[in-house]
């Protein structure tokens, strides 16, 4: 079958002829009409994501839309290597398939799964919103803190505070229903302070984080220490990317002094049966709550053109006949 393989961490995939998957009991088959390539995609590609495979071909893909042999139309996540979504075919267990509603169309579902997956399964599960309290999201500007925002909103968050260092994406995220902008752009005690602020006049309780490193750090500590707001619940800070810094530096007294709560999002925090049920919660009321993903769609055999190209601003989906 035809699938974009990859044959090197250091380039594109390619489209090429793979082995097709003999599906093990239990699974079915989904032909697969769309996927798309997210940052989580993208760096197990390239074979810097912590749950990368290191045995190399494989097919790149984590997760996609298509049809079971009985003609239902699912979103699928987690097929297991070398087999990936981005593939004529796709065998997978029945747990990791959840039915689509019809009025989501293949690319948007495939393009929103896996950005739905890092904030609605937080927001729903790890770090519920209780009413009155605020969510900071920091990393706001890019597919998956837009839509972030969306769903902090529709969930009920008193206030959306937004970080970003685009300062022209961040003013588009208030028409998203953002609340309060931040600008990483700013130096870091300026930063420090603002945030310090929001947490005591808005009752920030949860921080869903995209970025890791300085910013990541900087908030940390507005949110301990002897300055840090008193008598608020406890701040779940839920990390779920790394985008700029795969470290930071964390003082005890930071935890010992403030009610921050650091959990992890992601593959390996949750089994992949509660992640594809998460996102089929999401993908299940996307349209009746107006959510809105930006798309860029081409055709799977374009892979290697298209692969290197992929924005923060759409996701690049990539779709079969």
């Amino acid at each position: 079958m035809k699938a974009a393989v990859v044959r090197a961490f250091d380039r594109p995939p390619v489209y090429d002829d793979f082995e097709e998957a003999t599906p093990q009991r239990g699974e079915t088959v989904v032909s697969v009409s769309a996927a798309a390539v997210s940052p989580l995609v993208a760096s197990r590609a390239s074979g810097t994501h912590y749950s990368a495979e290191a045995a190399l071909p494989f097919v790149a893909g984590v997760d996609g839309v298509g049809r079971t042999p009985d003609g239902r139309r699912v979103y699928f996540a987690f097929p297991r290597p070398p087999f990936g979504s981005m593939a004529e075919r796709v065998a997978i267990a029945p747990d990791l398939v959840v039915s689509l509603p019809d009025d989501l169309d293949d690319a948007t579902a495939a393009a929103a799964g896996i950005s739905g997956m890092s904030c609605w399964v937080p927001l729903t599960r790890l770090a519920r919103i209780p009413p009155g309290e605020s969510v900071l999201i920091n990393g706001a500007t890019g597919v998956s803190g837009r839509l972030a925002v969306q769903v902090a909103k529709y969930l009920g968050a008193r206030k959306v505070v937004a970080t970003g260092r685009d300062e022209a994406k961040l003013r588009a995220l208030a028409d998203l229903g953002a609340d309060v902008l931040l600008t990483l752009g700013q130096p870091a005690e300026a930063l420090r302070a603002a945030v310090r602020r929001e947490a005591r006049d808005t009752s920030i309780g949860v921080v869903l984080d995209y970025l890791w490193g300085p910013s990541a750090e900087t908030i940390l500590d507005a949110l301990g220490g002897p300055s840090a707001p008193r008598g608020t619940s406890r701040i779940r800070f839920v990390q779920i990317g790394s985008r700029t810094g795969p470290t930071v530096s964390l003082s005890g007294a930071m935890l010992r002094s403030s009610g921050v709560e650091i959990v992890g999002s992601g593959i390996g925090s949750s089994t992949n049966t509660e992640l594809v049920s998460g996102i089929g919660e999401f993908l299940n009321v996307f349209t009746r709550a107006r959510f809105a993903v930006a798309t860029d769609v081409h055709s799977l055999s374009d892979v290697a053109r298209y692969w290197s190209g992929a924005g923060s601003e759409k996701r690049l989906v990539l779709t079969l006949p």
